[in-house]
């Protein structure tokens, strides 16, 4: 094998590899699910260039006349922009990177250069590093325009900064792998991540009542991020602007330093993964401990009130629940949510009585965003059966079943998060009038029963299998995700006219007598189509199961 790999070239190496990728993704283009995902991410993907084309327009007007008015600090604040968007995006969205276990280009007669440069190379598969990308040429560009003799150093700098974060990008993402190599350390390490966002809300808080003395301590340690590598790629940019070429070499020179010291710890960690490392949650060998005969428990169902088979995927759900570390952290965002929007009701002018945003619209504004983020994994229910969901095509039980099941438990945790929510804003802000509090209790019902329909249709139909613990990969179909945002815009298009019908008419009431009838309808729906969802469930069976049993 190593007159193999030392016979073919490395670039040779990588173009095979590339091959190879290409053909699998073509391959897996045969099958329709796999079309219908690719089509999402492209409607995805043009969403966020959209928003990566306004960006770069921001960036080449900052860029250019920050050399333009000589105001050359700026550009040290247009790269620390990118280099934090860089590093800290990935990790947000972490289930939408490259999905690819490096590890398994090992079973080819790859070399550690090729492994390095592919796995590099794939540092730029994600939106962050693409984005960052477009970035980078829009700053060059208005640079350029503002003063022309810049462009071969801003050509240099860009490219040195470049590399540098995507191989910071691909170190912090390797040593994050080891750590997390557990699933009681990731979900640790997700719980401080989620409270370390939900704190930076209490940022502006904190700033009003103790920014004046915290002023003085920032500007002590302002000096220390001059030697942080956006600071030196804007110090020699700055330096190569006012012909200071001893200036532009020292900081060129650190940057460079900075992008060796970066890719011999890169190097490091590929070659350790290259000599075969193996991350895994398997305890070593241990002798098994006598457990003693659990105790049979005779006493009252509390889920005697449903079917035997309605209660045991009830059982089932919860206790997934209760396994799955990140969605019980989930379940802290809504009240949290709640809590800092109501934070700043002295400024919003939310107290009773106040002006500005009233409780009449706030309100259902909360409830609509509260169960946009609830409802999201109705979409893809089956995400954590694996090989399970076998099981429901071989046990004796009607696929209706595992719907009500399924859908009682997710409508259960929903309106405890609701009530919950609910309590805080009127604890905080207070609730609406009367006629308001009952429409939007009828539109909560109404939004919920009515996308429990195409939720477990969109089940079927894009099911994507997703494991407990990771983040890394763990990304739902692209038709999936267009299926539910086009929901809950339809959802909320209709009940926010209905909402604002009361106002037009001079009828009060007539959003909740409307919203009633709606509900009604809904409720009528999802039964009706429990029938019909079991048909397809039949018809769909090899598709869920090879989708989830992979």
């Amino acid at each position: 094998m190593a007159d193999v790999t030392w016979s073919v070239g490395i670039f040779e190496q990588i173009r095979l590899i590339a091959g190879l990728r290409w053909r699998i993704l073509r391959n897996s283009l045969r099958k329709k699910n796999n079309r219908l995902d690719l089509i999402g991410l492209i409607f995805t993907g043009v969403f966020g260039g959209i928003l990566v084309l306004g960006l770069c327009i921001a960036f080449y007007a900052g860029a250019y006349a920050s050399l333009s008015q000589g105001r050359l600090e700026w550009m040290a604040l247009l790269f620390w922009g990118i280099f934090l968007f860089w590093q800290i995006f990935p990790v947000l969205v972490a289930g939408f990177g490259a999905n690819f276990e490096f590890r398994t280009l090992l079973r080819f007669p790859l070399s550690l250069r090729a492994f390095y440069i592919v796995g590099l190379a794939y540092g730029f598969a994600d939106f962050s590093a693409l984005a960052s990308v477009c970035l980078l040429l829009a700053m060059t560009a208005g640079a350029t325009v503002a003063k022309p003799g810049v462009l071969p150093a801003m050509l240099l700098i860009g490219a040195m900064f470049m590399l540098l974060n995507v191989t910071l990008e691909r170190l912090i993402g390797s040593w994050l792998e080891r750590l997390l190599a557990r699933r009681r350390a990731r979900e640790l390490f997700l719980g401080l991540f989620v409270l370390s966002m939900i704190s930076l809300n209490f940022i502006n808080p904190l700033m009003q009542r103790y920014g004046a003395s915290a002023r003085p301590a920032f500007l002590r340690l302002l000096p220390y991020f001059a030697w942080f590598p956006p600071s030196l790629a804007g110090r020699a940019l700055a330096s190569i602007t006012r012909l200071q070429p001893a200036g532009f070499l020292l900081s060129s020179s650190l940057l460079l330093l900075y992008l060796v010291l970066f890719s011999a710890l890169l190097w490091r960690r590929f070659a350790a993964q290259y000599r075969g490392e193996e991350l895994s949650e398997t305890a070593a060998p241990a002798r098994a401990a006598v457990r003693p005969t659990a105790a049979r428990d005779d006493g009252p169902d509390r889920l005697s009130l449903l079917s035997p088979p309605v209660a045991a995927i009830v059982r089932k759900e919860f206790r997934y629940l209760t396994r799955n570390g990140f969605a019980l952290l989930a379940l802290l965002m809504p009240p949290l949510v709640v809590l800092v929007f109501s934070m700043n009701s002295a400024e919003w002018r939310l107290a009773r009585g106040g002006k500005g945003v009233s409780a009449e619209i706030f309100f259902p504004g909360m409830m609509a965003y509260l169960i946009l983020i609830l409802m999201a994994p109705a979409y893809n229910s089956f995400a954590y059966e694996g090989r399970g969901i076998q099981t429901y095509f071989t046990a004796p039980l009607r696929f209706r079943d595992v719907f009500l099941g399924k859908n009682l438990m997710l409508v259960s945790v929903l309106s405890v998060e609701i009530a919950l929510s609910v309590a805080m804003l009127a604890w905080r802000v207070g609730l609406p009038s009367a006629h308001m509090l009952v429409a939007t209790s009828a539109a909560v019902i109404f939004t919920i029963v009515g996308q429990l329909t195409v939720a477990n249709w969109s089940s079927m139909t894009f099911p994507r299998k997703m494991e407990f613990g990771q983040m890394r990969g763990q990304r739902q179909s692209g038709m999936a995700v267009l299926v539910a945002f086009a929901s809950q815009i339809l959802m909320g298009c209709i009940s926010a006219v209905i909402l604002f019908t009361g106002n037009w008419t001079g009828n009060l009431w007539l959003p909740a007598e409307a919203f009633a009838l709606l509900a009604a309808a809904a409720v009528g729906g999802y039964f009706a189509s429990l029938d019909a969802l079991s048909v397809l469930a039949e018809k769909r069976k090899e598709v869920l199961i090879e989708a989830l049993c992979r």
